[in-house]
C-alpha cells in the first residue's frame, strides 16, 4: 500500500487530523473529479441524453460493488441512502400482524425506529437477543430465540455506529440458513474497512452507505439482494418503474435483478460512488482491513495511557471506530479542545444509542474513525492532544 500516493489522491487530509471516517469519509480526488465532469456534461447535453451515453460507465457501479462483495452484478442495486436501501429490504419482508424481528441492542437508530414503525402499525414482535460479557451476541441465546419465537426475519447490524464492536456476522448467517429465517445485515460501518463477503455471511439482503469507509460521497448508498430472495419474488412495498415494467390495467412484471429495488433516478453521485468503489478495490480491501486494524489498535493502546480516559469499546472483535470519555471533563470542554487543534471526530449522544449507553451508563462519547489514509504519526499526535485537555 502506498500511503504517500495515497494521501496525494486525498486533499482533505493535510490541514487536520482527520479521525471521522465512521461519518463522512474524505473521497479520493478521483471520485470528485469524475462527479464534476459528469455535471458538466449533463449541463450541455441533458440529464437522460448524457445518462444513455454513459451507460457502460453507470454498470462499472454494479461490477465493482460485486467484486468488493463476492457477489454478481445482479444482486447489486444502487440507493440514495444506507437507510433507503434498508427499508426497501425491510418494505419487501412479507409480514404480517404478530410475526417477530429478532435483531440486538446495538442496532442503528433508525433501523430501531423502522422496527417500533412496524410494531405500532402492524403489531410485529421486536425481540432483542442478550449480549455476553464481553460485549458481542450471546449466539447460544439468540439460537433459542431462533427456535422460540420463530422470527419473521433477523436484522443485526455487523458494527454498531456508536462502538467498536463487530457483531459475529457469519455465525449468525448460518443459524438464519439452518432454521430458513430471513436475514437482513447492516453493514454501513464496515463495508469499505474491512472484508465483508456476502457468500460467507450468508445473508439475504445487505446495506451500506457510500459516505463512510467507502469514501464515497454522500446520498449514496446501495443494497445487496441474494439469489433466495430474488427467486422468491421479494420485492419493496412501493414499486418504482425502474424496478417493474407495467404490463396490463392491473398487472406488472418486476425486474429480475435486484434492480427492482431502485428507483429511476440517477446522477453524477452514482458515477462517483462507482469510482470509490474502483479505488477500493485497486488498493485491496485486505490490505486496507490490515493497515485499520494496525491504526485502531494504536490509537486504543495510546489512549489507554491516558488518566481518567475511559475506553468504552466492547467485544472480542473491535475495529476502526473508538469511543471514549474523559470521566472528569464535561462535553463541551472536550468537544472544544479537539476542535482548537483541528481534530475532526464526532460525538455520540445517548439517545443515539440508548440501550447500549443506558448499560454503559454514559451520556455521551467521543468518536474517533481513523481510515488507511491516516498516519502512525497523526494517531500519536492526537493521543497528545486528548492527553493535553
Amino acid at each position: 500500500m502506498n500511503i504517500e500516493q495515497i494521501r496525494l489522491d486525498t486533499l482533505g487530509c493535510e490541514d487536520k487530523l482527520f479521525l471521522n471516517s465512521a461519518g463522512a469519509a474524505l473521497p479520493p480526488k478521483s471520485v470528485t473529479q469524475i462527479m464534476l465532469d459528469y455535471q458538466a456534461q449533463e449541463e450541455l447535453m441533458g440529464g437522460y441524453e448524457l445518462e444513455a451515453l454513459k451507460a457502460t460507465d453507470i454498470s462499472l457501479f454494479y461490477t465493482e460493488m460485486a467484486t468488493l462483495l463476492n457477489c454478481l452484478p445482479h444482486n447489486i442495486a444502487y440507493a440514495y441512502s444506507a437507510t433507503d436501501a434498508y427499508n426497501k429490504a425491510l418494505s419487501a419482508i412479507p409480514f404480517r400482524a404478530g410475526d417477530c424481528i429478532l435483531t440486538s441492542d446495538d442496532d442503528y437508530i433508525s433501523n430501531q425506529l423502522a422496527f417500533l414503525s412496524l410494531q405500532k402499525r402492524f403489531q410485529i414482535e421486536i425481540v432483542r437477543a442478550s449480549n455476553l460479557p464481553s460485549g458481542e451476541l450471546d449466539l447460544a441465546d439468540f439460537e433459542d430465540l431462533i427456535l422460540r419465537k420463530k422470527p419473521v426475519l433477523v436484522a443485526i447490524t455487523h458494527v454498531p455506529t456508536n462502538s467498536g464492536l463487530v457483531q459475529q456476522a457469519e455465525e449468525v448467517g448460518k443459524l438464519c440458513a439452518k432454521y430458513d429465517v430471513w436475514y437482513l445485515l447492516d453493514a454501513c460501518q464496515s463495508v469499505g474497512q474491512m472484508l465483508v463477503d456476502v457468500q460467507a455471511i450468508q445473508c439475504d439482503f445487505l446495506n451500506a452507505t457510500g459516505r463512510k469507509f467507502l469514501r464515497g460521497p454522500r446520498a449514496t448508498g446501495f443494497l445487496y439482494v441474494s439469489d433466495k430472495a430474488l427467486a422468491a419474488n421479494l420485492e419493496p412495498l412501493f414499486i418504482d418503474r425502474k424496478g417493474a415494467t407495467w404490463t396490463g390495467f392491473d398487472e406488472y412484471t418486476i425486474q429480475a435483478s435486484a434492480k427492482r429495488f431502485e428507483s429511476q433516478e440517477i446522477s453524477a453521485s452514482l458515477l462517483g460512488l462507482a469510482e470509490a468503489i474502483r479505488y477500493v478495490n485497486t488498493i485491496g480491501i485486505k490490505n486496507i482491513e490490515a493497515r485499520n486494524q494496525e491504526l485502531a489498535s494504536k490509537l486504543r493502546s495510546n489512549l489507554a495511557l491516558i488518566p481518567s480516559l475511559e475506553l468504552l469499546d466492547k467485544g472480542s472483535k473491535l475495529c476502526n471506530i473508538i469511543t471514549f470519555r474523559l470521566t472528569d471533563k464535561k462535553l463541551e470542554e472536550v468537544v472544544n479542545h479537539l476542535k482548537n487543534n483541528k481534530v475532526n471526530f464526532a460525538v455520540s449522544l445517548k439517545n443515539y444509542a440508548i440501550i447500549d449507553f443506558t448499560k454503559k451508563q454514559v451520556d455521551w462519547a467521543i468518536r474517533f474513525s481513523p481510515h488507511y489514509y491516516n498516519t502512525f504519526d497523526e494517531i500519536d499526535r492526537v493521543a497528545e492532544i486528548v492527553a493535553g485537555i
